[in-house]
């Protein structure tokens, strides 16, 4: 499992994925589930989450299609907008899945091949767009009402996201937010853990930002954990208590 967000702010986007891909006592591994792309007047990130082998797949092909000959486009950073570059990213998801549940005598009725996307970035002259995408190729773009997507193991962090985001919140204050989201969702879920990986992207810029990875023994990120868990022990005592009859 794994857990990745693409928020959507008016200064630009911010990406955080975890980098966990096997858990459990003795089977720990990770590996990074965050791309970019970089091109003149255009810049991408892509995140991953699902079948390993489908995700490295879609990330092989899409890097492959924008450093080789013209016979193997389309690229990504060739396209004329978002949208149309959300369009390939799909359409290589689709057939990713497709060719891999056709291969093997059970493939297809016993091994989950799929995998879920988040796709965001800028490409001129257009905004900043963020999509969410889905295995069959389909996706859905942010917007003011949904202005971030979640993906893998999402519903521990959710709450957080959905009481304190604002769109014009500073990139020191989204990331902050996302980090107790993502404190809450690894405390709650063994398959989730550091280290994460942290970009932000500034509208316009067509570059990445503030980009890190943040590691087990991160002073703010403990700082941030356990300031997190004393303030909601102080905000539940400092509810009123139940009465029995």
């Amino acid at each position: 499992m794994t857990y990745c967000v693409g928020l959507r702010l008016n200064r630009g986007l911010l990406f955080m994925s975890d980098t966990r891909t096997n858990a459990g006592v003795d089977n720990i591994s990770t590996f990074r589930k965050m791309q970019t792309w970089q091109g003149e007047g255009r810049f991408l990130t892509l995140l991953s989450s699902g079948n390993l082998a489908t995700t490295q797949a879609v990330v092989s092909h899409l890097e492959e299609r924008t450093k080789a000959a013209e016979d193997r486009s389309p690229s990504i950073l060739e396209q004329p907008s978002m949208f149309q570059a959300a369009l390939t990213v799909g359409e290589c998801l689709r057939e990713t899945i497709a060719r891999q549940k056709g291969e093997g005598q059970k493939a297809a009725s016993t091994t989950p091949f799929n995998a879920t996307l988040i796709l965001g970035g800028q490409i001129e002259p257009g905004p900043p767009r963020l999509f969410l995408i889905y295995p069959e190729g389909n996706f859905i773009e942010a917007s003011d009402d949904t202005p971030f997507f979640q993906i893998g193991e999402t519903k521990y962090g959710r709450p957080i996201l959905v009481r304190a985001y604002d769109p014009d919140m500073s990139f020191e204050a989204a990331i902050k937010l996302l980090l107790v989201s993502f404190d809450s969702t690894i405390k709650a879920n063994l398959s989730v853990g550091l280290p994460l990986d942290l970009l932000t992207y500034e509208a316009d810029s067509y570059a990445p930002g503030e980009e890190r990875r943040i590691e087990a023994d991160d002073p703010y990120f403990a700082q941030v954990s356990e300031g997190w868990g004393e303030a909601l022990k102080n905000a539940l005592e400092s509810l009123p208590d139940f009465v029995l009859d």
